[in-house]
């Protein structure tokens, strides 16, 4: 079994030890090392290399933007994950802008996070509802896309409505009883066939046809 290596990088201790406990009984996940502030993340980074980086940016006088920038230009190759509680949408478009693969609120729970570190580590990109929202907020002025859900077989409209609906993956499994190897493997194949790049404009696909009124 593969097993993916783990960095924490959060300024609060009972943040830490809550995603320490989440991953603790993980078999392909190992958590490598925790940094409370931006040097101890640097030493870290230079010395575990780890395939995936969860990380707070705001945290004044331990994590910042700027900071999370350094770390991408040096380190372009690790997924990151980032948990904040930040609510300015500026900021958060900026760091989806740099190149972070995904981000929660720390309002989600357990599984989501796992959900989300698992989809980050095979390189998807993995928002909560929240973001989403923010997403959708940001791109509403795009022209619509030419594609009709006619395109989509049964399965990927229930999909679509599913996730657009801000259900993750592993829930949309348990109500369609398939695996969430699956669900990624119809999403991929969704986003591939409607030209789409991002979980917003699925969202945005999805009211524009009319895909919600009565899912």
């Amino acid at each position: 079994m593969l097993v993916h290596s783990v960095l924490i990088a959060d300024g609060q201790y009972l943040v830490r030890a809550g995603l320490r406990c989440i991953l603790s009984g993980q078999q392909d996940l190992q958590l490598v090392a925790e940094a409370a502030n931006l040097a101890e993340l640097q030493q870290a980074l230079a010395l575990y290399q780890p395939n995936l980086l969860i990380v707070d940016y705001h945290q004044p006088g331990a994590f910042s933007l700027q900071g999370l920038e350094e770390i991408l230009r040096a380190y372009p190759y690790i997924k990151i994950l980032v948990i904040s509680d930040d609510n300015n949408r500026s900021t958060i478009f900026k760091v989806l802008e740099i190149g972070v693969h995904s981000f929660l609120t720390k309002t989600c729970n357990a599984q989501e996070i796992l959900d989300a570190i698992r989809a980050t580590l095979k390189g998807d990109k993995f928002f909560c509802t929240k973001i989403l929202n923010v997403l959708l907020e940001k791109s509403l002025g795009k022209t619509s896309h030419p594609c009709a859900p006619g395109i989509l077989s049964p399965r990927e409209v229930e999909i679509v409505q599913l996730a657009a609906r801000g259900f993750v993956a592993k829930k949309i499994a348990d109500m369609l009883h398939i695996s969430p190897h699956t669900v990624y493997t119809h999403r991929k194949k969704i986003m591939k066939k409607l030209q789409l790049e991002t979980p917003s404009e699925l969202v945005q696909y999805a009211l524009r046809h009319g895909m919600l009124d009565n899912s």
